[in-house]
């Protein structure tokens, strides 16, 4: 079956972190036997910093930002058996996703992939008329890739048919151990970019942990936190590439994960980095959230904090080897329950249910 896929950036995780989450999903379906094409529009200067070439598994089309141009890539809706509007493009989402319901063919699977349904939930709860409200009761299928049960009876409470999570995964040929190196030499490790909902959970999480510990190293990746005020002891190094991920992992004792306000609130959404992290065999201290005994078990696999004096007692506490066990009981965990392998073949016994299901109605 052919996929057209209308998405941020498939090719750059530049200020998109859904990146890896594409990446691994659209890979493992294209090994399925899907045919991909990814348009994403040249925005946000994402082509100029792109992480990868254009990979084997997906045709890429990049179009100008422009209206004129969307339209024209949705025209190709019509010739695709699932016709896939993401959420978060950032530029014409909105015709984006009235165009994927008025071009997919009669036969098309016509979805809606949301990469951040607390977010966009919160959009459609504050406005009567957001687009999506009309547009749920046209889709097949909606699809997140986080939130469990609050998320999926929000989204089928506004109209959705049928609404499943698609959890966040490793793909453990890109994320696994790596040496270490010396420029990402921390006692902890925090990669994020900064934003409005996440700011004020690093603050408490991150910064004030690194206050009460100001004899530990903390390394901060990611964009936007240049002119962010922190304690010393903290390095901004910018944006971290994806090729950098498995060594930023690698070169840290331990590595933080903060969720953002949306997605703590709602819990069940384990963040990209949470699994790129236990695929590198690192040593996780998260945020705690509803949910996180589901992916990792805390204690054994992953040290679970409530506020950053929490997290300073977790990492001065914490030993080299207790750090290196942690780690490699997360790696297996990962490795046998969570990985974009699995989460594909959910998503192809999905598809083709639903394939299933129009044939049958077009029959009928």
């Amino acid at each position: 079956m052919k996929i057209a896929f209308y998405g941020s950036s498939l090719l750059s995780s530049y200020w998109n972190g859904a990146a890896t989450y594409y990446r691994g999903m659209l890979s493992q379906l294209a090994a399925r036997g899907y045919q991909v094409t990814f348009y994403e529009p040249d925005a946000f200067e994402r082509q100029q910093h792109r992480d990868i070439d254009p990979p084997p598994y997906a045709k890429v089309v990049v179009y100008e930002a422009t209206e004129e141009a969307a339209r024209r890539v949705l025209a190709e809706a019509a010739q695709a058996d699932i016709v896939v509007k993401a959420s978060g493009v950032g530029v014409f989402d909105d015709l984006l996703l009235e165009g994927v319901i008025a071009q997919a063919a009669p036969h098309a699977i016509k979805l809606f992939w949301d990469v951040d349904a607390a977010a966009t939930l919160d959009e459609i709860r504050r406005d009567e008329a957001h687009p999506m409200r009309r547009a749920l009761p046209q889709l097949d299928l909606v699809l997140t890739y986080g939130g469990g049960p609050p998320v999926i009876g929000a989204y089928e409470g506004f109209g959705a048919r049928l609404c499943r999570p698609v959890y966040n995964a490793l793909d453990p040929e890109s994320h696994h151990p790596a040496p270490p190196q010396d420029r990402f030499a921390a006692d902890l490790s925090f990669l994020a970019n900064r934003l409005p909902d996440r700011e004020a959970r690093v603050e408490r999480f991150f910064l004030d942990a690194a206050a009460r510990l100001p004899d530990k190293r903390f390394l901060l990746g990611g964009n936007g936190w240049h002119d962010k005020p922190m304690p010393p002891n903290v390095t901004a190094i910018g944006h971290v590439g994806t090729a950098d991920h498995n060594a930023f992992n690698c070169s840290a004792l331990a590595v933080l994960n903060v969720a953002r306000d949306s997605m703590a609130s709602v819990g069940f959404s384990p963040a990209t980095r949470v699994f790129e992290a236990a695929g590198a065999g690192a040593c996780l201290i998260t945020d705690a959230w509803e949910g996180v005994e589901l992916f990792l078990t805390p204690g054994e696999e992953v040290l679970v904090a409530r506020d950053g004096q929490e997290v300073a007692e977790h990492l001065a506490a914490l030993t080299p080897d207790r750090a290196r066990a942690i780690g490699e009981a997360a790696r297996q965990r990962v490795l046998a329950e969570h990985t974009y392998a699995r989460r594909g073949v959910e998503v192809d016994a999905l598809f083709r249910a639903e394939a299933a299901k129009k044939r049958e109605r077009s029959l009928a």
